[in-house]
């Protein structure tokens, strides 16, 4: 796994030459042919799209991280050719070699560490963008889950960024006028965020007090003694994946969405602090209590108060069918422009899903009807020139944890009184 700046650049630069290359060649075998070359398709070949997906994929880090959130849910921001691109990556698993982790843990506990290890699993049970999970078990009787970073990936953000992005533009799959940079400038001050799990230590800490009452979750204990910026250690819960309840009875299945849903509500309109990503390996259920396992809380973000009440006007508006006021909170919020001319059109789309949810006592996820008609209206959206409007960063992670409780929903299709929910946190 590379780890030096310099190794980490030739790699992305190698990568993305040869995509360009792939590119050129097939526009200069259609132009022999007596064909116009399309960016589109020149790009989506099976060869660019395995170049792309391996190499991000071996790289981890912002690279990865940048795939991962584009390929999760960004339709609204990118078109589906790029994110399908990039889908690969959320089950792609190159791991650090044993001698790498080895040097990474020495580095921060010592060269004395295994001491103090009854046992140290150095195949991982899991891994991701930024680091690794493995199993382990102290001699004062904890058994424990410790995440390592990978080597250099803190280091490797910014430039992993600035070429992430280049080769999105590059692709020439963006709208035009579509302005990328403050959006990648966010994603790089988040996964600066992210590569401190002191900092994620202390988020998992503030939400097991929030939920120490809850019958419904189990967070682990954050082990502060054995953690550093590059190593999270955690109290080891084992769960199952939650996906495996789709098979589960129709109200063990309303049961888990209800909850997760109950508590992204519950983040935006009480806590004011969310954990922002949706990716479905960050919840898990004890098969012995039925508990939903929270994982993963290094995309914890506080929100501005402006926005959480904004979206309290929204919710209010859209369930009350009043569009004169949905039609004010949508352009506070600058999901609109106040004036432009894909206004109506937009409005209609979001008075469409508030319509769905407050005229059924209870939303079927699993009918397709909505999302077929959003996103045929997308497609229309995009061959009329619409280019997203700048919005705020919050509004971009809301819009991705509620479509998140959406996919999850429609994967165990849940039948939820969705309205009831809502209602229930606007006061």
């Amino acid at each position: 796994m590379p780890s030096g700046r310099a190794s980490r650049l030739a790699r992305l630069g190698s990568m993305t030459a040869g995509i360009a290359g792939s590119m050129a060649v097939g526009a200069l075998t259609g132009l022999g042919r007596g064909t116009r070359p399309e960016m589109r398709r020149l790009l989506m070949t099976p060869g660019n799209m395995h170049r792309l997906a391996d190499e991000l994929s071996r790289m981890r880090g912002a690279a990865m991280k940048l795939g991962q959130l584009v390929s999760m849910d960004a339709g609204e921001l990118l078109p589906p050719e790029l994110a399908a691109i990039m889908a690969r990556l959320r089950d792609q698993a190159h791991f650090m070699p044993p001698k790498q982790l080895k040097q990474v843990l020495t580095r921060n506990w010592g060269p004395q560490w295994l001491r103090s290890f009854r046992s140290f699993d150095v195949h991982p049970v899991a891994a991701a963008s930024i680091g690794q999970v493995h199993r382990a078990s102290l001699r004062d009787g904890r058994e424990v889950a410790v995440k390592v970073q990978y080597p250099g990936i803190a280091r490797s953000i910014d430039s992993d960024v600035a070429n992430v992005g280049a080769l999105i533009r590059m692709s020439g799959l963006l709208p035009a006028g579509f302005d990328l940079a403050p959006y990648m400038e966010q994603a790089r001050k988040q996964l600066h965020e992210e590569t401190d799990y002191l900092r994620e230590g202390a988020h998992l800490r503030r939400f097991a007090g929030l939920l120490k009452d809850s019958g419904s979750f189990a967070l682990p204990a954050f082990h502060e003694d054995w953690s550093t910026r590059e190593i999270l250690t955690m109290t080891y819960l084992r769960g199952d994946p939650v996906e495996r309840a789709a098979d589960a009875p129709q109200a063990e299945r309303n049961r888990l969405v209800t909850a997760l849903i109950d508590l992204t509500l519950r983040e935006v309109f009480e806590f004011g602090v969310m954990q922002s990503d949706p990716n479905f390996a960050n919840y898990r259920v004890d098969p012995a209590t039925g508990r939903i396992i929270l994982l993963d809380f290094g995309a914890t973000r506080h929100l501005d108060p402006a926005i959480v009440d904004g979206y309290c006007g929204l919710m209010r508006a859209g369930l009350a069918g009043d569009a004169a006021a949905l039609r004010r909170s949508a352009t506070a919020l600058r999901l609109i422009d106040g004036g432009g001319a894909f206004d109506d059109r937009i409005l209609a789309m979001t008075g469409a899903v508030f319509e769905a949810i407050r005229d059924r006592a209870d939303f079927d996820f699993t009918d397709t009807a909505l999302s077929r008609r959003l996103n045929a209206e997308g497609v229309a959206l995009a061959e009329a020139g619409y280019v997203p409007p700048p919005l705020p960063m919050d509004v971009l992670y809301l819009q991705r944890k509620f479509g998140g409780m959406f996919l999850l929903g429609s994967r165990l299709g849940a039948v939820l009184p969705v309205a009831a929910l809502i209602r229930r946190h606007l006061g």
